[in-house]
């Protein structure tokens, strides 16, 4: 029976929120994250379109476990929709399906949103990673095939015209729920008002807890690989060899704690005796006049970091699923 190696890379647990810049695939970025910080697991929270940019969280190790949290938390988008075509993909990949020489009054746009805003129906594009029986609708629809993709329930918390450059385009900010779809946001208004439109730009601002402040460039997180690479003489440059990174300081001082995904829960303090106790799957007792009785979910830290995901019962957190950290 062969023997299981010992996993390759470092056991560290954080999220690096990314800012994802456009041309790079989610899937790519994180390959290229999980090198950087030579990191045995990583995993996203949320696919970002190659044509996309802005927030794409990125998790390591432990961390990875509390990726949910964060898929099911709201999303902010800014996108610029164009005007006067409707597309394939409904955005600039695909191929025009349908024109029109109106253009819309900004009063027009500011009366069709109204139907945008709350829980809506809304049917996902046809290019989306919508499973139809069992493949992703976009593979069916390079394949040439028409696919029925159902109608699902979505939640559009705002919905806010940011600016309108000229007659062709207009700049929209959405914070929207679980399973929005911009471009489809962008197809349905622009079928309303008569004149069809396509997303031309979109970027993400915020994901669940994180925003805009926590995002870091992929040049920002070279740079620091390269603060931590050893210096080679000029034999080694020579033979061809290639630094390593030996100092991971510069690129872990990005990392956030796993933590930091679980803003919506109750945060249990714990003491460092507690913390052994949690570690081990063991419930503790909560003191305090503020600690609750019950609570559903919440989370345990101590020791410097996130111990544990569990519920409150009878006034003792009982833990679920234990993190080791770094």
């Amino acid at each position: 029976m062969a023997r299981r190696g010992k996993p390759k890379g470092r056991p560290i647990s954080g999220w690096v929120i990314l800012d994802k810049p456009k041309g790079l695939g989610s899937t790519d970025a994180v390959s290229k994250l999980k090198w950087l910080y030579f990191a045995q697991k990583a995993g996203h929270a949320g696919t970002l379109d190659p044509l996309a940019s802005g927030m794409l969280p990125i998790a390591f190790g432990d961390a990875t476990k509390t990726v949910p949290y964060v898929m099911d938390g709201q999303k902010v988008y800014r996108f610029t929709v164009r005007w006067g075509a409707e597309t394939a993909t409904d955005d600039t990949e695909g191929p025009v399906l349908r024109a029109s020489d109106l253009r819309p009054q900004q009063t027009d746009i500011e009366q069709a949103m109204n139907a945008y805003r709350g829980e809506i129906s809304q049917v996902p594009p046809q290019y989306s990673a919508i499973k139809i029986d069992g493949e992703r609708a976009y593979d069916l629809a390079r394949g040439g095939e028409s696919v029925e993709i159902a109608a699902r329930g979505v939640t559009i918390h705002r919905l806010d015209i940011v600016s309108m450059p000229d007659a062709e385009t207009t700049v929209f900010e959405a914070e929207c729920g679980k399973g929005t779809y911009v471009r489809a946001l962008a197809r349905d208004m622009g079928r309303d008002l008569g004149c069809f439109g396509h997303v031309i730009d979109l970027r993400r601002l915020s994901v669940g807890a994180f925003d805009e402040a926590d995002m870091v460039t992929l040049e920002e997180l070279e740079a620091a690989a390269d603060e931590g690479r050893e210096t080679l003489d000029e034999e080694a440059v020579t033979a061809g060899a290639r630094a390593r990174v030996v100092d991971f300081t510069p690129l872990d001082d990005y990392l956030l704690d796993a933590s930091e995904a679980l803003g919506e829960l109750y945060e249990v303090s714990l003491s460092d005796e507690q913390s052994a106790r949690v570690l081990s799957g063991n419930p503790v007792l909560l003191r305090g006049r503020d600690a609750p009785a019950f609570c559903d979910e919440a989370f345990a830290t101590g020791l410097g970091r996130l111990i544990a995901i569990g519920s409150i019962e009878q006034g003792s957190f009982h833990p679920r699923r234990v993190f080791g950290g770094r």
